[in-house]
């Protein structure tokens, strides 16, 4: 069977016909621009306000777009995955906590992902953000000028990375994969540093530890490239999760309030030529780096299908994964587990209030007529008139 991401059939099979009627209702609302933003200025107030709109929005977007409140909730989602040969990522998506308690907090949650993930073959890896566990001032600080870093500061760091080291011996111990994401390039030098320590020292026999690598920055391909050369030199693997990215208009906004050059490509066909190019090196340097394709982009994921036929490596290879979020690019998704590739999909998780700023990124992605809210209600309206004809 050859692969087709205009199969809807398959794509939608998951969801009943009120299933896709609400998800079209959904995709319309958020690919108005003007909408979302007066959402988002809404959802702010009524927060503020302490208004009751964690119901609205648990029944709206959160539902889209994440499996639960706790692990124990996004089991039916999980399950619903397994069904069609599609494995999840329990993320708890809560960022930028500042408060030392809820920085525990948030690394014990990481660690009982993993918990869950070694109990259940339908849960491949684990992910943790180091904004989750680290004060944001303290890691952009570390990024930018560590000289600088007062005795309290210091401290501060060091119970990061213990967190980080925490995090990572607990999925060593367990043998299960985990995702270092990417962030902002004001934190990222910091996080691949700690990013490749562990690595360093975990990964000694295969991958255990990935790092993510975002292409929609210029030096990202240069990077990739010598954290290879890293690892041949220090003897261990090297596990990479490679994203387009997901903060591009902070950057540009920030480097052009800031005077500095923008660390973004100049054009999406040049993030698209290094994407393609990235998976390419990847592809053919098996012996030493295993990856996790994370992208909404369906020519690169036929390149990728299409790079694997011609280097004949097989179809489930435990090396290699294409990866999707909750809610976005079932037609990539479940089309490629359909043909045997290893598929996972992102599970969101957390409190509503504390997984905004991870919901506003989702809707902001698909707000635009043209981008991906688009392409989707296409898909959708394609299947409905499937299943009526």
């Amino acid at each position: 069977m050859m692969l087709s991401f205009e199969n809807t059939k398959i794509a939608f099979d998951s969801k009943t016909n009120k299933e896709l009627q609400w998800a079209y209702r959904l995709f319309k609302l958020i690919g108005k621009p003007w909408l979302v933003k007066l959402g988002d200025f809404s959802q702010r107030i009524a927060f503020k306000l302490r208004l009751p709109v964690n119901g609205v929005i648990k029944k709206t977007i959160f539902r889209q777009f994440c499996g639960g409140e706790t692990i124990n909730e996004c089991e039916k989602k999980i399950s619903v995955l397994s069904e069609y040969k599609i494995g999840a990522i329990l993320d708890y998506s809560v960022e930028g906590m500042e408060n030392e308690t809820e920085l525990d907090l948030t690394r014990d949650e990481i660690i009982s992902t993993i918990s869950t993930a070694k109990t259940n073959d339908n849960i491949p890896f684990a992910v943790f953000k180091v904004t989750g566990i680290c004060k944001t001032d303290v890691l952009e600080k570390v990024n930018d000028c560590p000289e600088e870093l007062s005795e309290s500061e210091l401290e501060e760091w060091d119970r990061a990375k213990q967190r980080v080291h925490d995090i990572c011996s607990s999925a060593k111990e367990n043998d299960v994969p985990i995702f270092i994401d990417a962030e902002d390039s004001w934190f990222q030098d910091a996080i691949d540093i700690i990013a490749e320590e562990m690595m360093s020292k975990f990964n000694k026999k295969k991958p255990v530890i990935y790092t993510t690598i975002q292409i929609y920055r210029h030096d990202r391909l240069d990077y990739l490239i010598s954290s290879l050369a890293r690892a041949h030199q220090e003897n261990y693997f090297l596990g990479i999760k490679l994203v387009r990215g997901a903060y591009m208009e902070k950057e540009e906004e920030r480097a052009l309030e800031k005077g500095y050059p923008s660390p973004i490509q100049k054009n999406k066909e040049a993030t698209d030529r290094d994407f393609n190019a990235a998976l390419k090196f990847m592809c053919e340097n098996l012996d030493l780096i295993w990856f996790c394709a994370g992208t909404h982009n369906e020519y690169s994921s036929a390149y990728l299908v299409d790079l694997m036929d011609e280097l004949n490596i097989s179809k489930n290879d435990k090396r290699i994964y294409f990866s999707q979020l909750l809610g976005m690019s079932d037609h990539i998704s479940f089309n490629l587990a359909h043909l045997g590739y290893n598929v996972v999909k992102y599970v969101p998780y957390g409190p509503v209030k504390k997984v905004m700023p991870y919901l506003l990124r989702r809707v902001q992605e698909n707000s635009s007529a043209a981008g991906q809210s688009g392409r989707e209600l296409t898909l959708i309206l394609k299947e409905r008139n499937r299943r009526k004809s």
